[in-house]
């Protein structure tokens, strides 16, 4: 009964991806955004909030100030000012030839007296700069000067009128209808097993009234509370929901059931690097093309991670999970450590990761902080190519101390074929025992290396730059379901009204950001918006696409 449990719970989880416009429409139906005047309250806590957090990090509220800039009745420097932001987006994402036509443009559209976009608004020296900008200054001049000196003005007269117009008054029926969300089971369909944890499973779930799929990690409270383990609980959700990169995973809601807290984030279908490298394939490991392209994004994931006082702690391939699109995000930070202000250099002491991809200084019990993650990168990227770790072989079976003692002691070893030198110096520079010539712990930027020379970084950051390798939507890129069944529990623990306050404090429901993005791609920004809505539309995107049949990997 194994294999036809897996085959019907594979296939429900695929067609699910796939969507259904007519069941997504049924469900829509009963939506309706809160009258404007339940909106006071929340009109207040907006106006506390400035420029910035409105209108260039809230995706709702980004949205609906540009439509407002761009109205007809608006003074015309009001849609210049947003079209030159969002023409000098779209240089710095573009490549070559394309780069230098869209500069041109920008000069000729936005720094000419006699164009009707002309930028009116810049002080006289601004505006010469402008003007004259050239080939090698152009960046410094548009990207500091005209750029800031834009935001400046709509920081002012713009903004103030946006907070009077109906365009505010809508973004404000938006964070009422945010704050309504009752996040709970009923909240979602709950799909197949993906994976299990330490203290529980990880399922697919989809949004009811979206669409939109995720991944659900459930923490069994009482296993938590048995090892202690709730502050390392909370510690990875505070993370989650502050995390603005395109790799690392982000939060979406975080709630409770009787039995576990509920972390539900990005759904990464393409299944973990360490499936691929071992389990994909006639011969394990990985392409140097996807090598490189995965190395980039999870240098920029811990860099991102590292600008936010983080140490991942945990970095392996197994922890890196590919999406639908074919790129990486690192997973699972239960043992990041977050530090709040002060000096961060050198304050951990605690042994944590795994072994084989543990830094020197973890195991010689020294204090440390970002170095370590450094370190795991480059048996990571070792790995992706050998299909091993640096000091151990694969299958080999090694005692824990010899395995210390040749991190410790021993040189990294480069036999295998597919190593090149670019790849064999970045990871020599990761494996440097003494900090200061470790590659990441200078001061420098890992991404100057030779290794990404064929890496456009901002259109990597964009998304913009095509995978290497692309998940197939018929297919299930994990384990059995079977495999990953645990009947142990923690019966003989009792909670209590602490553990039910912790517990209260975690279930914080929809995180905003990625709430708000996903009210937009699933098209139910524009279906509520539409004042002559008789019901839910599909929009381009996963939501309508059939399925075929199912292949299990």
């Amino acid at each position: 009964m194994g294999s036809l449990d897996n085959l019907v719970a594979n296939t429900a989880y695929l067609k699910a991806q796939a969507g259904d416009c007519t069941e997504l429409r049924k469900r829509r139906g009963s939506l309706a955004l809160p009258k404007p005047q339940r909106s006071s309250s929340t009109r207040a806590d907006m106006c506390k909030l400035g420029y910035e957090s409105l209108c260039e990090i809230q995706p709702i509220g980004k949205l609906l100030f540009r439509q407002f800039l761009t109205q007809a009745s608006n003074p015309p420097q009001y849609a210049a000012a947003a079209d030159f932001l969002a023409d000098l987006r779209d240089w710095t994402l573009a490549e070559a030839g394309a780069k230098d036509r869209a500069r041109q443009n920008i000069l000729t559209k936005f720094c000419e007296a006699d164009s009707e976009s002309f930028l009116g608004f810049l002080t006289l020296g601004v505006a010469e700069r402008c003007k004259v900008a050239s080939d090698k200054d152009f960046e410094e001049v548009m990207m500091s000067m005209v750029r800031e000196a834009t935001r400046d003005f709509l920081r002012k007269t713009p903004f103030s009128e946006y907070q009077k117009s109906s365009y505010f008054d809508k973004f404000l029926q938006w964070k009422e209808y945010e704050k309504q969300q009752i996040v709970n089971d009923r909240y979602f369909y709950e799909f197949r097993t993906l994976g299990k944890g330490a203290f529980g499973e990880v399922s697919a779930v989809q949004v009811k009234h979206t669409g939109q799929m995720y991944a659900c990690k459930k923490l069994n409270k009482k296993k938590l509370r048995k090892k202690c383990s709730e502050r390392m609980a909370l510690s990875e959700k505070q993370i989650l929901e502050k995390v603005n990169c395109l790799f690392v995973v982000k939060l979406a809601y975080a709630y409770q059931n009787s039995t576990h807290l509920c972390l539900v984030m990005n759904l990464m279908n393409g299944g973990d690097l360490k499936f691929h490298i071992y389990e994909l394939g006639a011969a394990r490991g990985l392409r140097m093309e996807r090598v490189v392209y995965y190395t980039a994004q999870m240098v920029t994931g811990i860099l991102h991670l590292h600008s936010m006082d983080v140490v991942y702690r945990d970095m392996k391939p197994e922890n890196v999970l590919l999406d639908g699109h074919g790129q990486c995000r690192l997973s699972d930070l239960g043992l990041a450590v977050l530090q709040m202000g002060g000096d961060n250099s050198n304050s951990i002491r605690q042994k944590a990761g795994t072994h084989g991809y543990m830094a020197p200084e973890i195991l010689r019990q020294e204090c440390y902080w970002t170095s370590v993650d450094w370190w795991a990168l480059g048996c990571s990227i070792y790995e992706m190519v050998a299909a091993r770790v640096p000091f151990k072989d694969f299958r080999e079976k090694v005692l824990l101390e010899e395995l210390t003692r040749r991190t410790l002691e021993d040189d990294c070893r480069f036999e295998h074929k597919n190593f090149d030198v670019p790849t064999k110096h970045l990871i020599s520079l990761f494996l440097r025992r003494r900090l200061d010539n470790r590659l990441g712990c200078r001061g420098e930027d890992p991404r100057k290396h030779t290794f990404f020379r064929n890496i456009n970084f901002p259109r990597l950051e964009a998304g913009l730059l095509e995978a290497p390798w692309l998940p197939r939507s018929n297919v299930v890129y994990t384990k059995d379901t079977e495999e990953f069944r645990d009947g142990s529990e923690a019966e003989d623990v009792k909670l209590d009204a602490k553990d039910e306050k912790f517990f209260k404090v975690f279930s914080t429901g929809a995180v905003s950001i990625p709430w708000q993005h996903e009210m937009i791609d699933s098209g139910l920004f524009e279906d509520l918006n539409n004042p002559h809505r008789t019901g839910s539309v599909c929009v381009d995107g996963d939501i309508g696409i059939s399925s075929t049949s199912c292949h299990i990997l």
